[in-house]
């Protein structure tokens, strides 16, 4: 059986009027912007405003670099002041397009990975409770093998996966050689592992065909210290500037490490755990979205999917109820984890505890199933509380099929 749906860039394309050296002032708090965030220059701060399918005006302050973007203007054009410091564009016409990308799924999944039957086990044709997955140069599936505390590298076709890094045999530590229920993962263009230990509160750095690592991030002692992690999952790495993005989970932000520093900074939430949009709860999954600046986070105690654009203070929803509401239909989530992006901009979301993978469309917060029926199964077409997921280059879909102890293909035609 397949699923067939239409899978689409929402393009926006706007026309906005340049008002120099004047800026808002209203009577009432409809003025204030939705979100703020310091960009190089002007073309920076309309890029921004371009990405959000809300904004209609911005405000870009020439000494500062703060670029203030407003949702609703209705009351904001008449009441208008001078400063010399602001360019304050207001968008007048906006047209969107869609070049259609029409993507199939097999909605019958294939076990790639441990047994399809869903038993767990310590032996190299098992998994236990895999959590992520990244794809190498040659085409090899990595998978954190969660309870077996190791990372396990499964050649496409194989039988049995090779440990890559912690211990063969399952056994936890806090040395260099061992590893505590590892999460996030990412492959540099070498294929050297680096990989948040959750248990032990780190990130690791796991040089490709070595029996050991060395911490990058974290102390080793859960603790909510710049210089510390709790419980950290996901994590994304992006090799041209040596920068390390950290769902620190329990902490309930996002972390930024220069590779190499003994220290973080707070890049998205911080403000303890919350629904409000400066606040997070349970990051969990992330995805950089370098084409937007921005991170896409899987907030699970939230059960929502939200944008903060690096530099701003607060989030925009992407998915989910902005109330915390969980829930299975095509607008709610219900304890999201993974995230991942395609080439297109459409955001992929393993929804764990609706058993399912929910696509959504450029602009859209309507999700549609591609993978998993919503109940809870270990037949073909069935997955039991999704963690990971990801795309080949192809567009295949490859999940983490957690509670089963499987990883699934689900093929693209």
């Amino acid at each position: 059986m397949l699923i067939t749906q239409t899978v689409e860039q929402d393009i926006r394309s706007v026309v906005m009027t340049v008002m120099n050296k004047w800026k808002f002032q209203c009577a009432n708090t409809t003025c204030l912007p939705f979100t703020k965030l310091n960009t190089q220059n002007l073309i920076g701060c309309q890029v921004a405003c371009l990405v959000q399918s809300q904004c209609e005006a911005v405000t870009y302050h020439l000494l500062t670099s703060n670029c203030e973007l407003f949702m609703d203007i209705s009351n904001q054009s008449g009441n208008m002041m001078t400063d010399i410091d602001t360019n304050t564009m207001i968008v007048i016409s906006e047209a969107r397009s869609s070049p259609a990308f029409t993507a199939q799924w097999n909605s019958t999944g294939k076990t790639v990975a441990g047994d399809a039957a869903g038993s767990s086990g310590i032996a190299s044709n098992r998994l236990n409770f895999p959590y992520e997955l990244k794809i190498d140069s040659s085409n090899a599936l990595y998978i954190t093998d969660y309870n077996n505390n190791r990372i396990q590298k499964w050649i496409a076709g194989a039988s049995n996966g090779a440990t890559v890094a912690g211990q063969i045999n399952g056994a936890s530590g806090q040395s260099s050689t061992l590893l505590y229920t590892p999460v996030g993962l990412v492959l540099d263009s070498n294929d050297n592992m680096y990989f948040s230990d959750r248990g032990n509160s780190r990130i690791m750095f796991w040089r490709n065909g070595a029996s050991s690592g060395s911490m990058i991030a974290g102390t080793g002692i859960g603790g909510n210290a710049n210089n510390q992690l709790q419980n950290p999952s996901m994590i994304e790495y992006v090799p041209s500037t040596n920068i390390l993005y950290i769902a620190d989970t329990m902490n309930h932000r996002i972390m930024k490490y220069l590779l190499n520093a003994s220290s973080g900074i707070v890049v998205a939430g911080g403000n303890g755990q919350g629904l409000s949009n400066t606040q997070l709860s349970k990051p969990y999954g992330m995805a950089l979205d370098l084409s937007t600046n921005s991170l896409i986070i899987c907030n699970y105690g939230a059960n929502t999917v939200v944008r903060w654009i690096l530099g701003a203070n607060s989030w925009t929803l992407i998915a989910g109820s902005i109330s915390g509401t969980s829930g299975s239909s095509a607008t709610l989530l219900y304890q999201p984890v993974g995230v991942t992006l395609d080439q297109y901009g459409n955001i992929y979301v393993a929804d764990s505890g609706n058993h399912r993978i929910q696509c959504f469309l450029v602009g859209h917060s309507a999700g549609m199933t591609i993978a998993g029926t919503g109940s809870p199964g270990v037949s073909a077409s069935q997955l039991n509380a999704p963690f990971g997921l990801i795309l080949d280059n192809q567009l295949n879909l490859y999940v983490a099929d957690t509670s089963n102890n499987r990883v699934q293909k689900f093929a693209r035609y």
